[in-house]
């Protein structure tokens, strides 16, 4: 299924440069505690330096984000290689930001697991 951020498929504009409330979602998981949502991400960088991408993974915390640098003009580059996020009464969200604005697009699909 398409990442429930995007519009039609498009790539995820990462207009965020800090974490929590300045993190850019990129997709909310299930309500459903049985369900499993399967995630694929890539990184398209659109500018002419390196920028650093962080990913917060279901939440804020300390185990939370997996940080990248994702290299100049670099298209396609896997981030999420079908990392998983629980359904939960709360659902969990994947966030993301960026050191610059909007030059990290992310692109992606999520596999719905059910029981």
């Amino acid at each position: 299924m398409i990442l429930s951020a995007s519009t039609d498929g498009r790539g995820i504009a990462v207009g965020g440069t800090s974490s929590g409330g300045g993190a850019t979602t990129i997709h909310t998981g299930s309500g459903t505690a049985t369900t499993l949502d399967e995630i694929w991400l890539y990184a398209v960088n659109q500018d002419a330096a390196d920028v650093k991408l962080t990913l917060e993974w279901g939440g804020g915390g300390l185990a939370d984000p997996i940080e990248l640098t994702i290299t100049a003009e670099a298209g396609l580059v896997l981030v999420a290689p079908g990392l998983l996020i629980k359904g939960n009464a709360t659902p969990l969200i994947v966030k993301a930001f960026a050191s610059v604005t909007n030059d990290i697009l992310i692109h992606g699909y999520v596999n719905r697991i059910t029981a």
